[in-house]
């Protein structure tokens, strides 16, 4: 009798994912006066307004082509073309990307041969910018769909010929939260930088209470600014696992021979450091006193608290770039990453985690591509101590009794998503504050005297 020694999963149980149209719609909200709009069904667009209501709390428009039976079978041309002329009369956006979704593109429909047919026939002196994205959640995740939808936005609007480096620098952040992208402009002007941050979705995603309701809210990145990154003195990308489909940097290089500086997501003292020498090489300037401070409080804090953290294990999973960021700042702080795991794959991913491990340190176990279903597993005998992601990892923090610090995106069971602070000296200050305390109230809850000093 043959004896079945692995099991093989026939299903994705609960993704460590969402789709690629999401993430290109939340790239899209970083563009001022722009709409969304899904190629595909409501049922796509209702989906993806959902998670980003969920997450950010505010009102989110998505429009949608509506799919039917029929334009499922002839091809849904007219259906985008409907759908294009009522966001324009409705809304008079300065700029629409128009994202495909899985059944648009099994059908065949070519956004990149549709779209520029549609704009043909605009007439009068002005009319919104259009942008299509080919995003398929079956070969990507919103991760991908994300910088896939960065990388088509430089491609169509960055036209600007090159004269000369100037003193600009263009910034991509990826997939942070509107205080990330808060604190990352703060020092860029106080390093004295003018900059282009692609996308910008710090005010349309986390705006102030409005008396009205405004269908586009203010705030992103102009679209001149944009046009013009082609004359920036250098582009940094916080992102460390980019393909040269989804590098906005790269193809400004290649394009226009704008220097590309990966810097990676800037978590904890070792990766922020790299960024404020970066940004001071590139300004002339020294780094601002105040940041100073900041780093100096932070290592005071490593010191008081060192002794709650240090041999602790932790399950750390979300999107490539974010995972290898905390990797190095939870090893930093003498905490070990045991699992380190992706919905998404590829890209170097294995090897920049590795690259994060100090030496002497055993290597965690990393998974690519991953569902919920295999992060638990691997976490049931890692014997790790809490977990570190997005809401997604909740049942796995439940079935094993261990805390989960929520962080990235999407954070649907908390409020506050939105500010998180992840990056520089600040958000290290605040994730390691928030994983500390974490730690202390498992401590407290699991005590049979309660209370006590540590």
């Amino acid at each position: 009798m043959k004896l079945l020694t692995k099991l093989t999963p026939t299903a994705t149980q609960n993704a460590c994912k969402a789709c690629a149209p999401l993430g290109a719609c939340l790239a899209f909200r970083g563009i001022e006066a722009a709409i969304p709009l899904i190629h595909g069904s409501q049922g796509c667009a209702t989906y993806i307004r959902r998670y980003l209501i969920g997450h950010f709390r505010e009102p989110v428009d998505v429009a949608s082509s509506s799919f039917s039976e029929g334009s499922a079978i002839f091809g849904g041309k007219d259906n985008l073309f409907k759908a294009l002329s009522n966001v324009i009369s409705q809304y008079n956006p300065q700029f629409i990307g128009v994202a495909s979704s899985c059944l648009t593109e099994t059908i065949g429909d070519d956004l990149e041969r549709l779209v520029p047919e549609f704009e043909s026939q605009l007439t009068g002196d002005f009319h919104p910018a259009l942008v299509p994205v080919a995003t398929p959640s079956y070969a990507g995740t919103h991760d991908s769909g994300f910088h896939s939808a960065v990388h088509s936005i430089i491609d169509r609007l960055a036209i600007e010929p090159y004269p000369g480096f100037g003193r600009a620098v263009n910034i991509m952040p990826g997939i942070l939260s509107p205080a990330d992208i808060r604190y990352l402009k703060e020092i860029l002007e106080d390093f004295g930088l003018v900059y282009t941050m692609l996308p910008d979705y710090s005010d349309t995603l986390d705006a102030p209470a409005a008396s009205t309701y405004e269908p586009i809210p203010r705030g992103g990145t102009p679209i001149s600014s944009i046009a013009s990154m082609g004359r920036a003195a250098a582009t940094l990308v916080l992102s460390s696992t980019l393909s040269k489909q989804m590098d906005g940097g790269a193809l400004l290089e290649t394009r226009f021979g704008v220097p590309e500086i990966i810097v990676g997501a800037p978590i904890g003292i070792g990766k922020t450091d790299v960024l404020f020498n970066i940004l001071s090489d590139l300004s002339g300037r020294k780094i601002p006193p105040k940041y100073v401070a900041e780093r100096g409080r932070l290592i005071d804090s490593y010191v008081d608290a060192h002794k709650y953290l240090f041999g602790k294990k932790a399950v750390i999973y979300g999107e490539e770039g974010l995972v290898i960021g905390l990797t190095s700042f939870l090893a930093e702080i003498g905490v070990f990453p045991v699992v380190c795991a992706s919905g998404g794959k590829g890209n170097g991913f294995q090897a920049a985690i590795r690259n994060s491990i100090p030496a002497g340190i055993d290597q965690p176990t990393i998974l690519e591509g991953a569902d919920f279903s295999e992060i638990t597993a691997a976490a049931t005998t890692s014997g790790a101590d809490f977990l570190v992601g997005n809401s997604g990892g909740y049942g796995t923090s439940q079935r094993l009794g261990i805390p989960l610090i929520r962080v990235g995106f999407p954070v649907l069971d908390r409020t506050g998503g939105q500010r998180i602070l992840h990056v520089g000296y600040r958000g290290a200050q605040h994730l390691f504050d928030q994983i500390v305390n974490e730690l202390l109230r498992k401590l407290q809850d699991d005590s049979p005297v309660g209370y006590g000093h540590f």
